[in-house]
């Protein structure tokens, strides 16, 4: 299962939360993050510090993340699973030991663009956070990352990056769930996309 959406639409409060109510009925919820797949500064900003593109297309290493979290967790899988490979607050590399899963373990992971084409046939289930970039940005800004300003040039990266993502992907439609985030003390589920 996957929490998608915009930058500081609160992808991680609500899949910690989702790992805390589906743990409290009993299910043993295995948690991980994008963020512990990112590639080094130096893919990342291989196109430029400032690079939309570089944004959505160099940030993660998605083939390690498939062969050490994903395949081990998908059907035929061997259950063993490395739920991170890299520590973003300190910028570098981590070396983590396998876990075995239990049968039964339910993979919630929190993360940017994971509806993307190489990721999306892993979800049994996935949600989309609704969020606009209006209160996205700010809220992000408040946990110390970026200019709480959408127009002000340090964020033309991600804004552009994640549009160029929803263009390519469309996650609204590919997610199972959409739920208006704006308010986080109210989450509303919005209707199904038409068509």
């Amino acid at each position: 299962m996957t929490i998608d959406g915009v930058d500081g639409a609160g992808k991680t409060y609500f899949a910690d939360e989702l790992r805390a109510e589906l743990s409290s009925r009993g299910a043993t919820v295995i948690r991980a993050t994008t963020d512990g797949f990112l590639n080094s500064p130096r893919t990342r900003h291989r196109r430029g510090r400032d690079s939309p593109e570089g944004y959505y297309r160099d940030s993660f290493d998605y083939g390690r993340m498939c062969r050490l979290l994903l395949d081990p967790l998908s059907p035929g899988g061997n259950r063993e699973y490395v739920r991170a490979v890299y520590d973003v607050r300190r910028e570098r590399e981590i070396r983590m030991l396998p876990e075995l899963a239990p049968d039964d373990a339910i993979l919630v992971v929190d993360g940017i663009f994971t509806h993307r084409d190489e990721l999306n046939r892993y979800w049994d289930y996935s949600v989309w956070l609704e969020v606009p970039f209006t209160v996205s940005i700010p809220r992000g800004a408040k946990r110390g990352y970026g200019d709480p300003d959408p127009a002000a040039p340090k964020n033309r990266r991600y804004i552009a990056g994640q549009r160029l993502y929803m263009a390519e992907c469309n996650p609204q439609t590919r997610a199972t769930l959409v739920i208006d985030n704006t308010d986080l003390n109210n989450p509303l589920l919005l209707p199904d996309p038409p068509g």
